[in-house]
């Protein structure tokens, strides 16, 4: 018999060995037994929280938006002037919690897998439309709507390549990443 209040940890400590297995081995190396082993549990407690590896996925990647999109709530909640909506979404993608190898090599494998599985073609979608909205609405008040729009799309095209940058060199941490963000997203207002 499970013990009442155990599921949220598990799925917790599951979710956590998922996001350290794809940093250490990557999606295709990621098994069942390593993400259980990497938990210090049985493979069938996998199945028994998630149903398989497919559904541990999702569920990762779920978990990891959920934070992304936590993380930017409570930034864009202090955040008192468009510019500074700006900076606050730039700051969320690259924050310490997000912008680390293991957690950036889980993204770069969830974007590589998004096109061949539903699931996670659907959450990728549902992130970039959310990154666009956020940034639009901040950039609105300051540009021209195409300008505007246009700005939105290279600024979430350069937070994206610098993700994928870092993915694989490992060439620059958060802060460096911020400033070339920041730097893209003063040359575009200031034109």
């Amino acid at each position: 018999m499970p013990k009442v209040g155990m599921e949220p940890i598990r799925r917790r400590q599951l979710i956590d060995a998922t996001i350290t297995s794809m940093g250490e081995h990557g999606l295709a190396d990621t098994t069942v037994q390593t993400i259980s082993r990497g938990a210090g549990v049985s493979p069938g407690i996998i199945h028994h929280y998630f149903g398989g590896k497919d559904e541990l996925l999702s569920a990762t990647m779920r978990s990891m938006l959920q934070q992304l999109r936590d993380d930017a709530t409570q930034r864009l909640a202090t955040a008192d002037s468009p510019r500074a909506r700006l900076e606050a979404i730039v700051d969320c993608n690259f924050a310490p919690g997000q912008f680390e190898p293991r957690v950036v090599a889980a993204w770069l494998g969830f974007w590589a897998q998004a096109p061949h599985n539903p699931a996670l073609a659907r959450l990728q979608r549902i992130n970039a439309r959310r990154l666009h909205s956020n940034l639009l609405h901040a950039l609105r008040p300051l540009l021209p709507p195409d300008r505007a729009e246009r700005v939105a799309v290279g600024l979430a095209a350069m937070i994206d390549g610098l993700w994928l940058r870092f993915a694989l060199t490992g060439a620059m941490d958060g802060s460096a990443a911020r400033a070339v963000a920041l730097g893209y997203l003063d040359s575009e207002l200031n034109a």
